[in-house]
């Protein structure tokens, strides 16, 4: 019997990897028998690699804050993805002991993280700090070790019982932080000049202000507000409903006028790593279909990327044009070509410049 059993698990295993592999190598001859025509194309700064973190949202939303300077002035800035590391899991490590516990220490974040970081601390150029995975003798930030360290200093701060958290829990976990990623500088030089975070991020002309995250799902009334229900979004930050009709449209007039459009949403499908990412044949992305598979978590929030063009396959299929931050792999070195069926139905919000939006979107965001 027991031969029987492992005789039929080989067959099955077998099965299995063939089946994997053949899905493997279909996706890359979908990917390679592919050809495209750019419609537009904005600016945007090279390509960077997260490595072993789960920090997409920081790299995609900083280097969305570039395209914007770039657009703008025409420089090209390099800032810091572990600054904003730094002081954003401090602020998560603080917000979990404020909230007693009923909180998540997540790894992952949002774009509206990085924008609360540089408003509330500043940013500094990538120089300015150790380099990535350096002071832990890898070439590139790896978290495996890291993280799981701080979720369980973290936790720990909050005791069961307890009236008060743990003394000093504030500088333990901030030397937690400082040991894998780095201190964050008081100062530095860049240019010449000595800045601070603070007085650097003001010399990069960005209003920060001017920064919305845009959503589109039925189970809150279009044209309100709303904090997405995902686990990475702790900082409770809201998005603005519209059907995902309004979305798309204010997608593409932004990438129109020449921005580029940060993107939060679910790779987990269609989403080959060889470059390219498309519905499967016969699924035609609405409103209905975006909002049964988001509750039943067959679509979720778990990566952010940078969406900088416009471009059409050799049928006349639109797709984007779109930056990841797993270092220049793929078929296109770190380029992404995602149809727009694929990002009208995946995307839980896109972050954009409001001036970006229609003039009735615009007014509908400022108010």
């Amino acid at each position: 019997m027991k031969r029987l059993f492992c005789f039929v698990s080989i067959l099955l295993i077998a099965a299995t990897v063939s089946a994997q592999e053949h899905l493997q190598r279909a996706a890359s001859a979908k990917t390679t028998e592919k050809s495209f025509t750019t419609i537009c194309q904005n600016p945007i700064t090279s390509v960077k690699n997260q490595y072993r973190s789960g920090t997409c949202w920081d790299f995609a939303t900083l280097g969305f804050l570039e395209a914007e300077i770039l657009r703008k002035t025409g420089k090209t800035y390099d800032l810091c993805e572990m600054f904003v590391v730094n002081k954003d899991y401090m602020d998560c490590a603080t917000h979990y002991v404020r909230m007693h516990g009923y909180s998540q220490i997540s790894e992952g974040g949002s774009c509206d993280d990085v924008i609360d970081v540089i408003r509330n601390h500043g940013i500094c150029p990538e120089d300015a700090m150790p380099a990535p995975g350096s002071l832990t003798g890898d070439s590139l930030a790896n978290f495996k070790v890291f993280f799981p360290e701080l979720e369980t200093l973290v936790s720990g701060f909050v005791r069961p019982g307890a009236r008060e958290p743990k003394p000093n829990w504030k500088a333990e976990a901030q030397a937690l932080i400082d040991k894998y990623v780095g201190a964050c500088p008081e100062s530095f030089t860049f240019e010449g000049k000595i800045y601070t975070p603070k007085n650097f991020a003001e010399s990069l002309g960005l209003n920060l202000d001017d920064y919305v995250s845009i959503t589109s799902y039925t189970h809150h009334p279009f044209r309100q507000w709303f904090v997405i229900e995902a686990p990475y979004k702790w900082r409770l930050k809201p998005s603005y409903n519209v059907p995902i009709e309004e979305l798309m449209d204010a997608l593409d007039r932004a990438l129109d006028a020449g921005y580029t459009v940060a993107w939060g949403g679910d790779v987990t499908g269609d989403f080959t790593r060889t470059g390219f990412a498309d519905l499967p044949d016969g699924v035609v992305p609405s409103q209905e279909l975006r909002q049964s598979q988001w509750d039943s978590w067959e679509l979720t929030y778990d990566h952010v990327m940078l969406i900088f063009g416009k471009a059409v396959d050799e049928n006349g299929k639109p797709f984007y044009l779109v930056k990841n931050s797993w270092g220049r792999s793929g078929q296109y070195q770190g380029i992404w070509y995602m149809s727009r069926d694929y990002i009208a139905l995946n995307t839980t919000y896109i972050y954009l410049n409001r001036h970006a939006l229609s003039r009735k979107l615009r007014r509908a965001v400022s108010r």
